[in-house]
């Protein structure tokens, strides 16, 4: 080899020349000795009987690939006359999709760091290894699945709605506790009205969102923010009162736990959070199960329960009801505010109906159908346990208390304090458990939505390595538990938080709707509206009620948590728009900020220099003119997990700046710094120009400026710094100056 070039190494070689006109050698002494063989003559010849090396550096001149995505070589079969071609991935670090268009693998988008190493193989011990960004397809949920993973908040209702009632009623004495079945009989028409209403939301709004995207739509920014903050507060409550309640089924049955209830929650919410991280699909396969054990148990102690009451083993019967276990002494009257206040506490049962409204998408095609069929299958499993449980309470007079809950009671009396009762409790425990699991789906695509219409920061509408919002996941997570602590793990604390949330956001989606069908006025129009307004006046009315009712028991908390959401909301709306308007670009100024690229005197340029671009904006073309002043070789570079956004960037990029090649890189696995290194580090390997990264970046003045945006490129910087041969620019724009600053000179990572 002479001194001072490259080694050589293998290039592509055209389908066209897999035939070969001279048979070679088999002879490894042979082939050892037979010198390599230029290409150039035997592309010009259309055939070749060796293998082809070709000097690095003479690919650019040869039109061949700047990546080596793949190499090709000639092999022979059983005889010297049969050539085949062999295709051999470069490491498997591209595929090449399109002209000025490739996809990282999983190779190449695998951590550089060896703290981030650390961190992913954690990660793959306990979630598993990554998804590629295409399987989220693969990720949807049949409607078996489904109506465990969506219904189990409102199908754990059931196991303490009652409950609720009953404590409510206990104030005006034992004696008044038979109201309980009747202020039951109208919620559960209050869930059929509801549940109408959703049915028409589906339809209308397949695309899921729910309340918020409905009232958005429909009824402005203020009513959307409102009903999106609605369901977050509410969607953490659920955890909280979800995973308490299961708690409390657990201590009923070994009361030595009570003392341990918080430390027991916390433990579930961590157990929870990592099942939903390994991603939707896994986590209904994984809590299916409960889900179903807990509505076959419920009912059986249902039926049986019945046809006691029925055949006269009961103390009371199928039209009277039983006389209280014990007596307690009223401590207020009976009064219409009291009733109120119990149907207030009874309405928990309604928590998690609207959760199949916002994960529509999640369901296998058709999703509209399979979405309304799980919903009305779903009301109807509610109102049957919801009104069954409370039928069975009054007909066998018990009484709540602190030690024991009524589901508890129920199951003891009715099968017994053995095996079938603590299987029951398992059961029931398990399904208050899951019931969180409604909320770990409903709170991070909403995050996710409302981080697209930029009221949060950016990063909760992305997916982690499972195809799950892994920040929304965590956020719920943390908050949850926390409200968990603080509360001491007591439903009966954390009830008066609930339910309010929902109901807020019930009536402004039914609103909503009224709206929409006035405007669209389809087929069917008329049933969809009377539908809606039924709903929303019924939900308006309930959402008074809690207010009225609950506001000095901490109904308060709810509402002020609300307030500060929509006051988060709007600040960071407002940050982005003015971070927009900032960094914005005037088409018809493109030409000035993208200058003609600088002449060079000497041949050939010395840098190739790449710049990372994720828009069309003041503070990519800044980098881009100053990437112009040094070379006239320049490429821009955008890394995108989405192929149908990176076609839309790649035809704006065309009409922006058409005399700057960019070149698209897809990342499957979402990731941006790893695909951006191993993209650079094949260009160094393959081109003889020394390679410049600039580095497209903006300067915050404030701290919180930094959590709203992701700024990858300062990720990469770390990487690049210290390799020898490659340079790396910082190309600051400053957002607090009228202009971009002056372009400079780069400073040089690496002796030029």
């Amino acid at each position: 080899m002479t001194e001072g070039k490259r080694p050589r190494s293998f290039v592509r070689i055209p389908r066209r020349l897999r035939k070969s006109r001279e048979p070679p050698s088999h002879s490894d002494d042979d082939r050892k000795s037979r010198p390599p063989v230029d290409a150039s003559s035997h592309l010009d010849e259309g055939h070749h009987s060796e293998r082809i090396v070709i000097p690095r550096h003479e690919r650019a001149a040869r039109g061949k690939s700047p990546l080596g995505i793949e190499l090709r070589e000639v092999r022979y079969g059983s005889t010297a006359r049969t050539p085949y071609l062999r295709v051999i991935p470069s490491q498997l670090s591209f595929k090449s999709v399109a002209p000025g268009y490739i996809s990282a693998t999983e190779i190449s988008s695998r951590p550089r760091g060896r703290i981030e190493r650390l961190v992913q193989a954690i990660k793959g011990i306990v979630l598993g290894s990554p998804f590629a960004t295409a399987r989220i397809a693969e990720e949807r949920l049949t409607k078996l699945k489904a109506l465990a993973i969506f219904s189990s908040d409102a199908l754990s209702s059931s196991a303490y709605a009652t409950e609720e009632i009953l404590l409510i009623l206990l104030l005006a004495g034992s004696n008044n506790l038979h109201y309980a079945l009747p202020i039951a009989g109208v919620i559960a028409l209050l869930i059929a009205i509801v549940t109408a209403s959703y049915r028409q939301t589906i339809r209308a709004y397949p695309s899921g969102g729910g309340a918020y995207v409905v009232a958005l739509e429909n009824l402005g920014r203020g009513a959307g923010l409102t009903a999106g903050a609605a369901l977050l507060v509410d969607y953490v409550l659920t955890v909280s009162v979800s995973v308490a309640a299961g708690i409390a089924a657990v201590t009923s049955a070994i009361p030595e736990l009570h003392d341990f209830r918080v430390p027991l929650g916390v433990a579930v919410i961590a157990l929870m959070t990592i099942g939903n991280l390994r991603g939707i699909r896994e986590a209904g396969t994984l809590f299916a199960l409960p889900t179903y054990f807990f509505i076959f148990s419920m009912t059986m102690v249902i039926v049986v329960g019945i046809v006691r009451v029925a055949f006269g083993d009961a103390p009371g019967s199928l039209l009277h009801e039983a006389p209280p276990e014990r007596q307690v002494v009223a401590t207020q009257g009976l009064t219409l505010f009291l009733l109120m206040r119990a149907f207030s506490s009874g309405s928990a049962a309604l928590t998690g109906i609207e959760a199949i409204s916002n994960g529509v998408p999640a369901f296998k095609s058709p999703e509209v159908p399979n979405a309304r069929t799980t919903m009305t299958t779903m009301a109807g499993i509610l109102i049957f346990l919801f009104l069954g449980i409370t039928f069975l309470t009054s007909r066998f007079g018990f009484v709540p208390s602190e030690d024991e809950t009524i589901v508890s009671k129920l199951g003891a009396e009715v099968l017994g304090r053995n095996m079938l009762y603590y299987v029951y409790q398992v059961a029931t425990a398990l399904v208050l458990f899951l019931a969180a699991n409604t909320s770990y789906n409903g709170f991070p695509p909403l995050a996710a939505i409302l981080a697209r219409d930029r009221f949060l920061p950016r990063q909760f509408s992305f997916r982690g390595d499972r195809l799950a919002y892994s920040n929304g996941i965590m956020l719920l997570a943390g908050a949850a538990a926390v409200l968990l602590a603080a509360f001491g793990g007591e439903v009966t604390r954390l009830i008066p938080l609930y339910a309010f949330g929902v109901f807020v956001s019930f009536t402004l989606s039914q609103s909503g709707m009224v709206r929409h069908w006035l405007r669209v006025k389809e087929f069917g129009w008329k049933t969809g509206l009377l539908i809606s307004a039924l709903g929303a006046v019924a939900t308006a009315v309930v959402a008074v009620i809690i207010l009225g009712t609950k506001f000095t028991h901490g109904a308060w908390l709810s509402v002020l948590m609300m307030i500060l959401l929509m006051g988060m909301f709007a600040l960071i709306r407002r940050h982005y728009d003015w971070f927009q308007a900032k960094i914005a670009v005037d088409p018809a100024s493109l030409p000035a900020s993208v200058p003609p690229a600088a002449s060079v005197e000497h041949g050939a340029p010395r840098d190739h220099v790449i710049v990372p671009v994720d828009g069309i904006n003041k503070i990519s073309c800044g980098a881009i003119a100053m990437a112009r002043e040094i070379s006239t070789m320049v490429t821009a570079v955008h890394v995108s997990e989405n192929r149908e956004e990176a076609e839309r960037f790649a035809k704006e990029w065309e009409r922006a700046v058409p005399d700057v090649p960019l070149l698209v890189i897809e990342s499957p696995y979402r990731a941006f710094v790893a695909p951006m290194l191993a993209y650079l580090e094949r260009l160094d390997e393959q081109e003889e120009q020394r390679i410049t990264v600039i580095l497209p970046t903006f300067v915050p003045r404030h701290w919180w400026e930094r959590i709203l945006h992701n700024r990858d490129v300062l990720r990469l910087r770390p990487f690049l710094k210290g390799r020898p041969g490659l340079r790396v620019v910082d190309f600051p724009y400053q957002l607090y100056e009228d202009r971009p600053p002056e372009s400079r000179p780069p400073s040089s990572s690496a002796p030029a």
